[in-house]
């Protein structure tokens, strides 16, 4: 039973990013026709459900290494690229959205597992 579980959680984790990817991605380009307090707040529950359950020990430094990566993307002036510009700005700004609150869930997971070794 306990591996089944293990499993779940696994494919929900996954599940949570490829929803948060695509959800940004979508909100980034159709940023006027949707409402805009909604889209931040999915985008941090499926990024604290990544944070939880997709990102195993193993993977801690790459994934932390990833998340400053694409939050510092986010400081990137890409407005001024004709035509598209604007769309990435929005789209990378809500990966950051997303990416954010499941870095601070690792950060602090890997807090509490070094602190008990």
């Amino acid at each position: 039973v306990g591996r089944e579980v293990k499993v779940v959680e696994k494919n929900l984790g996954h599940l949570a990013f490829i929803a948060g990817v695509i959800v940004a991605i979508i909100a980034g380009i159709a940023s006027d026709v949707l409402q805009p307090e909604v889209v931040p707040l999915v985008l941090v529950i499926l990024g604290l459900i990544v944070g939880f359950m997709n990102v195993t020990a193993k993977e801690t430094v790459a994934f932390l290494v990833a998340a400053i990566a694409l939050m510092l993307a986010n400081v990137a002036d890409v407005t001024v690229i004709p035509w598209v510009g604007l769309y990435l700005q929005n789209i990378i700004s809500n990966i950051g959205t997303f990416v954010a609150p499941a870095a601070i869930v690792v950060a602090i997971k890997t807090v509490k597992r070094l602190a008990e070794e």
